[in-house]
């Protein structure tokens, strides 16, 4: 069918032998395009809306409510935007650029085998029944209770000095831009500080790997975040696109900026105020690509509540929540989402 670049570096998973046996195992099947193909029309790259945010320090008052009301229109339309003057030096995130380059350059055996940042590799799709369920990709997710950990690192002693400041200045902005949210709705700005957990807080360092099969497979399937919030440095490769009404939307690397974007969990608190947009990452043929994201999550049993009755939604915790997309995905192939809690 296709033949494996040899000169692939045994540092990758083995996306394409996962891939090939997916299209070989559905190639009885009729044709299935749930419209979220890469090769879906997409309109031009753009750039998403850029929030200064040296305005919430400013002296001026004024200066002060513009700049949380861009946050709210922000959320409200897109669901996305990008900051600058966050507070992140651009030194510590290419400090860590080059430190998540050298861990994903470890042979594959070893990082999928070794148990190095508390056990968290993951490739690919495991649930994937067929090719459009598949992200040509690799990671690790860590829990911030286990940032602080030597033992999780290894030989990777670089890499945890980097990442436990990493994990707390991401943390600080997402708190931070949680406080205008909330706020912007009536609610003390501490609200979300009081049931975010920081054994249920993620940092996810993100590979795309080279793919031969650009336009036929994502290098991050469609989805939402199941957040609070999301903060994302990206390289300036590209390739994030994100749902806009009924179109696809490429989204313009800005390399000063990092992207943020609202989770289900805070679309629901807002009762659909916020919207939690569907977005993925679409494979490249030449280049590969490196991303880290910050998820800002409740404690499991917290009441995920609402900014003020009557909600669409019933009340659920955040370990409900996780357990229906993990139970989804298990049964469809997909993540339903907050339809599942809509009343």
């Amino acid at each position: 069918m296709f033949e494996e670049d040899t000169t692939m570096m045994d540092s990758d998973p083995p996306l394409f032998r996962q891939y090939e046996f997916l299209l070989q195992s559905t190639a009885h099947l009729l044709p299935f395009n749930n419209g979220n193909l890469p090769t879906n029309s997409v309109m031009e790259e753009c750039q998403l809306p850029l929030i200064d945010l040296k305005g919430l320090k400013s002296s001026n008052e004024k200066e002060r409510v513009a700049c949380r009301r861009e946050i709210f229109e922000a959320s409200e339309e897109w669901g996305f935007f990008q900051v600058i003057n966050h507070g992140i030096r651009t030194e510590l995130l290419n400090r860590m650029n080059k430190e998540q380059m050298k861990l994903f350059r470890v042979p594959f055996e070893k990082k999928s085998t070794s148990g190095i940042l508390d056990n968290s590799y993951r490739w690919g799709t495991p649930t994937a029944t067929h090719p459009n369920q598949f992200s040509w990709s690799e990671a690790f997710h860590i829990p911030l209770t286990k940032v602080a950990e030597p033992a999780c690192y290894g030989e990777f002693i670089y890499l945890r000095e980097v990442m436990e400041e990493l994990a707390s200045a991401m943390s600080k902005l997402a708190r931070c831009l949680a406080g205008v949210l909330v706020q912007s709705l009536g609610h003390r700005k501490e609200l979300f500080d009081d049931i975010c957990d920081e054994s249920t807080c993620f940092l996810r360092l993100n590979h795309y790997p080279i793919c031969p099969f650009s336009g036929e497979v994502s290098g991050l399937v469609p989805h939402t975040d199941s957040d609070f919030l999301t903060v994302l440095h990206q390289d300036c490769g590209g390739g994030l696109q994100l749902m806009k009404g009924s179109q696809w939307v490429a989204v313009k690397p800005n390399p000063e900026a990092l992207v943020v974007n609202i989770g289900d969990l805070l679309q629901a608190w807002s009762n659909d105020t916020y919207k939690s947009a569907k977005h993925r990452v679409v494979a490249n043929p030449k280049r590969e690509r490196y991303s880290i994201a910050y998820f800002l999550c409740p404690s499991y049993h917290s009441q995920i509540g609402s900014c003020r009755q009557p909600s669409p939604y019933r009340h659920f915790t955040f370990a409900e929540y996780r357990k229906q997309v993990r139970d989804d995905v298990e049964k469809t192939g997909y993540k339903i989402g907050l339809s599942n809690f809509r009343l």
